[in-house]
């Protein structure tokens, strides 16, 4: 009988032990057990499915995979240790000397740091494009560019790029076209469907839900994660046991918590529009947001994710920050608990100014991760801060 999706999410899991467990066991082993000579030889000749070690492949971690694999609508997948293991893996393992990497420049901070401070070393060039300026990127692609990067949305501006568009424009020049869908998940938006070739995620944000685990994964075409396989294979970040099966367990309850962050953050945006300390509002569903037609052409919901820009800038955002009494202060996001942080002194504090200001990061820009607790608690709390700041 076919499942939706959703309903693999759930059932998907490893071959039941002679104990018969109705919950998924944890594979705690460093390394796989062989009948025979034979067959030892056959694994490592690649010739059978045994596992091996688990740093090359491992059951608990696999459950994870193939259920990212059914939700993301892709081939294959592999796992790594953190989100920024699997950014740098996918760029390590396609990206070679003199080759040229396109990129939106509305990326992460750590993101950033890779690719200005450290592709270099290995000849690897660049170029960033207006993410809000999409007739300028056909411009920039070179003979020499593999492949181009995108958030959407985006950290933490929360811009949006038109997938559709940009999945026939890797196609026209035949560049690998990866996408971080981290933001969304699975759940709001598939970017397989516009063309995209590899889906990447930090799997310790919305995947796992609750603040527990460091986790990545990277999923798309079998060919081109049977690259990324070996090269990680050989170099390591591969994601524990432990983590992928926390990590599996989440995705039981993803859809659930992730319809609820949008409830919350939706009911957060309509009680702060017009609000007399902003500036600003974005959310990708808010028809403010100027990418709102293609945000609701490729995503089912606006997501947990609301920016607002206060009038008092810096000054402003600490005394906001230090006001709220329920929200956690932290770098992290998609957790069950709402999160406020000022990424011009955190997380993307290592831009300059100028940087900063090209990604839609201003002085007064306030990031919140829509928690679940009640709406009423969440709008309460950050009211109250607003009033103070």
């Amino acid at each position: 009988m076919k499942q939706h999706p959703i309903t693999q999410a759930v059932r998907i899991q490893t071959s039941r032990t002679s104990e018969m467990e109705h919950s998924t066991p944890l594979f705690l082993t460093s390394s796989f057990c062989f009948e025979n000579a034979e067959e030892m030889r056959a694994a490592f000749a690649g010739e059978n499915e045994n596992n091996i070690y688990s740093r090359f492949s491992n059951p608990t971690v696999q459950e994870f995979i193939d259920k990212m694999c059914v939700l993301e609508g892709t081939e294959a997948g592999f796992a790594t240790s953190s989100g920024m293991s699997a950014i740098f893996g996918c760029f390590m393992a396609f990206l070679n000397s003199s080759d040229h990497l396109l990129s939106c420049k509305s990326i992460f901070g750590s993101t950033h740091t890779i690719v200005t401070k450290y592709l270099h070393r290995w000849k690897i060039d660049y170029s960033y494009a207006d993410i809000n300026k999409p007739e300028t990127w056909e411009s920039l692609i070179r003979p020499n560019t593999k492949m181009i990067y995108v958030e959407t949305p985006t950290n933490p501006g929360l811009d949006i790029v038109d997938m559709e568009w940009l999945g026939k424009l890797a196609k026209k020049h035949g560049i690998i076209l990866l996408v971080d869908n981290c933001f969304a998940t699975p759940i709001l938006q598939k970017p397989a469907e516009y063309g995209a070739d590899l889906i990447l995620h930090s799997a310790t944000k919305w995947l796992d839900g609750q603040g527990r685990v460091l986790g990545g994964i990277v999923v798309g075409r079998e060919d081109l994660i049977n690259e990324l396989y070996l090269f990680c294979r050989n170099t390591g970040p591969s994601l524990s046991p432990f983590n992928a099966w926390i990590l599996s367990k989440s995705l039981e309850t993803l859809d659930v918590r992730i319809h609820r962050h949008c409830d919350n953050a939706e009911a957060l945006v309509k009680a702060l529009d017009g609000h007399g300390k902003l500036n600003w509002i974005k959310y990708p569903f808010h028809p403010s947001h100027p990418m709102y037609e293609i945000a609701r052409k490729q995503m089912t919901r606006g997501g947990g994710l609301v920016t607002f820009d206060l009038k008092g800038g810096v000054e402003g955002g600490k005394k906001f920050m230090d006001a709220l009494q329920m929200l956690s202060l932290t770098s992290n996001l998609g957790d069950t608990r709402s999160i406020a942080s000022h990424p011009a002194s955190s997380t993307h504090s290592k831009l300059s100014r100028e940087e900063q200001e090209s990604v839609g990061i201003t002085p007064g820009l306030i990031r919140i991760s829509v928690g679940l607790e009640h709406a009423d608690d969440i709008i309460a709390d950050i009211v109250q801060a607003l009033e103070k700041s």
